[in-house]
């Protein structure tokens, strides 16, 4: 098989269900995203559904996960979608029609696991298929996730290699092209266990995926991934999160700012730091998670272009959170904006240029290097209107004049050279094409 970082040329674009229906998901919610995306999205290059996290137990039915709840699951420790909620898996045909489904769109299908194998599975002490061991055999019952019931982590040994095989060939029978797995590269949760959560499930992960026959993008959550783990990180995975789950707060936004200057150069072809999703549009419809139940985002209008900016310029994979058949036209606009797409796909060397605050007011500015271009990004993390002014030494040619292109406003504003300044709102951002 070709080398996974083929996988990803460019950060993924997709949807993620968690913002809007958290673990309660159904079949139906992920068709009507998906008929969204393939009639709005798809010609903007947007291709991902992706199915998040409790999608094998039946009685979820808002953001919460129900300690110990009964899963449903194969002869061979397996998950396997709820029935209940995904009706087209009845007969053990999985996620196949689904997937087959969102393939006739013109689009890829994701799933997100957990780590490890179902506490369920051991429990029962399932077999593995195509194997000698057994679930029990390769379960690490002190390695368990600190915020789900559902796993225990594995063992470094061959069975654990089988399980993992096991699942991942399951799911490239079934037609997935996208794993987002969790509970696998952050430090904090686990102190009495390896320091970087199971870099030996990340390769089994990553070999399993190697010889199954399928493209399937590795994406690893949740985050702080360690900053020492980059080589690590680089060389089994697509993706890897830089935080906990993002939610619409300012302050977790304006902390992403040190995140993305602390990982500023790792990111390459089929390597991406993941800022996490975008929670914009409509959200937590199924219960009040981290706000509101079914509310708008709690984002301004110049937050959420800051959002936008920042995971763009960084090259952070997008992965929409929102009900995408609720967008109004202001979200769909930052979606489909084709120059803010063209530097997320591009765009390469981004940096931080400048940063002046004082108690976490002021301004910071990113810039990075284009096809015949220069990006430009001013952020105004101030309370109030700013004037922000960039001086472009070392970013475009000395004394001579250029055109500057706002990317938001989608218009040309004028003439540049050696400098720029431009109004910014609020928590606000304006994004420039420079050429």
């Amino acid at each position: 098989m070709a080398d996974f970082k083929s996988f990803a040329k460019a950060p993924p674009l997709g949807w993620n269900s968690w913002d809007c229906f958290g673990a309660a998901v159904t079949e139906q919610q992920i068709k009507e995203n998906a008929e969204y995306m393939a009639e709005y999205l798809k010609p903007y290059g947007w291709e991902y559904i992706v199915c998040d996290i409790q999608w094998y137990e039946p009685k979820a039915k808002d953001n919460d996960y129900n300690n110990f709840t009964e899963l449903t699951m194969d002869k061979y420790g397996r998950l396997m979608p709820a029935v209940n909620r995904f009706p087209s898996a009845k007969g053990g045909r999985g996620f196949k029609p689904l997937a087959d489904y969102v393939h006739s769109l013109g689009l890829k299908f994701g799933i997100h696991i957990m780590r490890g194998v179902p506490r369920q599975a051991v429990h029962k002490n399932c077999p593995i298929y195509n194997s000698k061991h057994t679930c029990r055999e390769i379960a690490h019952h002190f390695s368990v996730c600190a915020w789900n019931t559902d796993m225990y982590g594995l063992y470094n040994c061959e069975g654990a290699q089988d399980y993992y095989n096991s699942i991942i060939n399951m799911y490239a029978a079934w037609g997935v092209d996208f794993i987002k797995c969790d509970d696998i590269c952050v430090t904090e949760f686990r102190k009495w266990d390896n320091p970087y959560t199971a870099d030996y499930e990340i390769e089994m992960l990553r070999r399993a995926i190697d010889n199954c026959g399928r493209e399937i993008v590795l994406s690893l959550s949740p985050g702080p991934a360690p900053r020492n783990k980059a080589k690590h990180l680089k060389e089994t995975a697509n993706m890897w999160r830089l935080t906990g789950d993002f939610w619409d707060r300012w302050e977790p936004l304006h902390d992403m700012f040190a995140k993305c200057e602390e990982w500023e150069g790792v990111g390459s072809k089929g390597n991406y730091p993941d800022c996490d999703m975008l929670p914009l549009g409509r959200i937590s419809k199924n219960g009040t998670c981290h706000g509101k139940q079914n509310r708008k985002t709690n984002f301004t209008k110049p937050e959420q272009y800051t959002l936008m900016t920042l995971w763009g310029i960084f090259k952070s994979p997008l992965m929409f959170g929102g009900n995408m058949p609720e967008n109004d036209a202001f979200t769909l606009s930052l979606l489909t904006n084709v120059e803010y797409l063209k530097m997320h796909k591009t765009s390469f060397g981004a940096r931080e240029l400048l940063r002046k605050e004082r108690n976490g007011r002021g301004y910071i500015i990113w810039t990075a290097k284009g096809r015949k271009c220069r990006y430009l990004a001013l952020f105004n993390t101030d309370s109030k209107p700013r004037r922000i002014k960039a001086d472009l030494d070392g970013i475009i040619e000395a004394d001579r004049v250029y055109t500057a292109y706002n990317i938001w406003e989608e218009r040309e504003t004028g003439k540049v050279k050696n400098s720029l300044t431009a109004a910014v709102e609020p928590h606000g951002a304006v994004l420039f094409k420079i050429y």
